[in-house]
Order: structure tokens, then sequence, then C-alpha cells
């Protein structure tokens, strides 16, 4: 990563907004829609990503296309201070864990877990629960995505028409 930083300008937020939408869209079809030639879009993209401010490109799928119907978040209590190195060690053999962070409140940690249902759910939990630190779990199942496209809920993002109209909307 470049440890230079360059302005990050509206245009900028525009090809950022068009690649997480669809980050297959060609630099020519981004720069029709913004008003930059398809080269100019490409430096822009080297530049974002040599700064780190576009870390990967990457597919959505729905997870009930892959077998994941059950989807559940668990709080996770620990014995002691047990440190996010730690527990960043034990997430990583679950592969039904799609996303866990540290948390502030009473938890320790907060995992999202999909499985194929709510047996293939219990044994994860299981298999988390044997852990020696532990000392306890708050599950909350998922009924439904009240936001369906959102990215959580495995759907592509959708994207404003303002947001890849003309360089002369900026507001």
């Amino acid at each position: 990563m470049n440890s230079r930083t360059l302005p990050f300008d509206e245009l900028d937020r525009k090809i950022i907004t068009a690649l997480m939408a669809n980050a297959r869209t060609s630099f020519a079809e981004i720069g029709a829609a913004i008003g930059l030639s398809s080269t100019a879009v490409k430096r822009r993209v080297d530049r974002l990503r040599d700064t780190g401010v576009i870390t990967g490109f990457t597919a959505t799928v729905r997870p009930s296309a892959l077998g994941w119907r059950t989807e559940a978040y668990v709080e996770v209590y620990c014995e002691g201070a047990a440190p996010p190195r730690r527990l960043a060690e034990v997430v990583r053999n679950h592969p039904e864990i799609t996303a866990a962070m540290t948390v502030t409140g009473g938890a320790d940690a907060l995992l999202h877990v999909r499985a194929r249902d709510v047996g293939h759910f219990e044994e994860v939990l299981e298999r988390i629960r044997v852990e020696p630190f532990i000392r306890k779990t708050i599950s909350v199942m998922v009924l439904s995505h009240l936001i369906p496209e959102s990215a959580e809920a495995g759907a592509v993002q959708t994207v404003p028409e303002v947001a890849l109209g003309d360089a002369s909307d900026v507001r």
C-alpha cells in the first residue's frame, strides 16, 4: 500500500459506488456514467487500490444457493479476558462463522453463523462451546431480513441512479 494519501473526491465515490454494486462493471461503463474516459477510471481505481481504499473485489452469493438456510447471531461470553487474537483463532476453525467481532457491552464477541439447518447450527454451537475459555453463549436466530437487498441478506447492493449521474450533479 502506498503511504501517500491522495485526495478522495466525488468521482472516486461514484466509481466505488459502481464497483460495490457490480465489481464486474467495466471501466468504460463506469466512465460513461460519470463523465470520464475508461483510462481515467482505471487510473483512479489503481490509485484507490494502491492507497488501500479498495481492498479487493468479490462476488455476492445467495447463502441458500449454497445450502445455508439457517442464520443466527451468537453472543460469546468468555472467562476472564480472552484476547481477541485467541478468539480469532477459534472462529477461523469454523467455516460456518461468516463474521466475528469483539464488541462492547456484556458479551466479549458477536458471531454471525450460517448453517444448513437448525441441527447443523446446534452442532456448530456445541463446537464453539467446548473451547475452555468460553463461559456461555446466547443465540438469536434470524427469521427474515427486513432489508432483503442488503449484503448481509446475501443480495447485491443496489445503487441509486443519482449515484451514477454525470459529474455536474456533485453536491
